[in-house]
């Protein structure tokens, strides 16, 4: 997949293409939906389907202060999008100049003039354009003007046992803060992950037996609440971003209160593993909550608890 930021840096050889914009973060289920009805038309026109996403989000340009957790990275979005068949990826720097673009500028300059769209397609509900002004509607009449086609696909909905929810990365975001992540991995159509590098932390793992990858992670990543999770470590290539082995792992998200703990931290304990993960670009998936971090009142009992958790890793990844 081809990508890139900046619309100057757009490659002049892309011909007209099949454009979905969004900022696409978590790339859930009703994400997959639009972006799949976006590669059909792409396919059925054969011509490229291009993303186009933002960074940063939005809402911190719009409301300094207000910078919503991240579902996804921009590498682990660029992977994802291309495993739906997304031809090229173009993410759009938000400014504030660019915040208060007239619409009609929005479309002319950006989806006529740069990236050359024969379609567009869009969820229901986008807005575009200085203060959201700009609607599926009004977008509709503008590809009149131009020369390209509009789709509005509707939004995905969820059932659950809390009743008809529609998937949205706020919703997901909810999910994830609360530490339940069954709803939000049914969500994702995948467990939930958040991508860092491996650092050096206080090795008291090791010294108890159980040595943990101290994951550093970017600003505004959504980490789960704390406590203990089953789930996995991915490894990922530092330069392309993209996946590659993926091993069984428990993980501690908190403060290690035992050890009177004040840095929030993600810790993975990678079962049967007993390489050298330091500097390493990793993922780590969250599939359940164990159970709420505690503060033990001694070694043993920390140590005993452990081991359960451990073995009730073992239990939810059926190994």
């Amino acid at each position: 997949m081809l990508r890139w930021r900046g619309l100057e840096a757009t490659p002049g050889d892309l011909g007209r293409t099949v454009v979905t914009v969004g900022m696409y973060d978590g790339v859930h289920r009703g994400h997959q939906k639009l972006i799949g009805a976006a590669v059909a038309r792409a396919r059925a026109m054969r011509r490229p389907c291009l993303l186009l996403t933002f960074d940063p989000h939005p809402a911190e340009v719009v409301r300094p202060g207000s910078h919503p957790a991240i579902l996804t990275s921009l590498d682990r979005k660029a992977e994802l999008v291309a495993e739906l068949g997304v031809d090229a990826m173009c993410v759009l720097p938000f400014t504030t100049d660019f915040m208060r673009l007239p619409p009609e500028t929005f479309t002319h300059t950006v989806l006529v003039e740069r990236l050359h769209a024969a379609q567009v397609v869009v969820g229901e509900n986008f807005t575009y354009g200085h203060r959201a002004s700009g609607t599926v509607q009004s977008l509709t009449a503008e590809g009149r003007r131009f020369g390209f086609a509009v789709e509005g696909v509707p939004l995905a909905n969820d059932s659950s046992e809390d009743g008809e929810v529609t998937i949205s990365s706020t919703y997901i975001r909810a999910c994830v803060a609360a530490g339940d992540m069954v709803p939000a991995a049914r969500a994702l159509g995948r467990p939930h992950r958040v991508d860092g590098v491996v650092v050096r932390g206080d090795r008291r793992g090791r010294d108890l037996g159980y040595p943990t990858a101290n994951v550093e992670t970017p600003a505004y990543t959504a980490i789960p609440a704390d406590g203990v999770y089953a789930g996995h470590l991915v490894t990922r290539d530092p330069r392309s971003g993209a996946s590659r082995d993926r091993f069984p792992a428990a993980v501690s998200v908190g403060t290690n209160p035992t050890f009177q703990g004040s840095r929030r931290t993600v810790e993975a304990f990678v079962l049967d593993y007993d390489g050298d993960l330091y500097g390493e670009h990793v993922g780590v998936e969250f599939a359940q909550r164990l159970r709420p971090m505690a503060a033990f009142a001694d070694v043993e009992g920390l140590l005993a608890a452990m081991a359960q958790d451990v073995a009730d890793t073992r239990t939810v990844l059926g190994i």
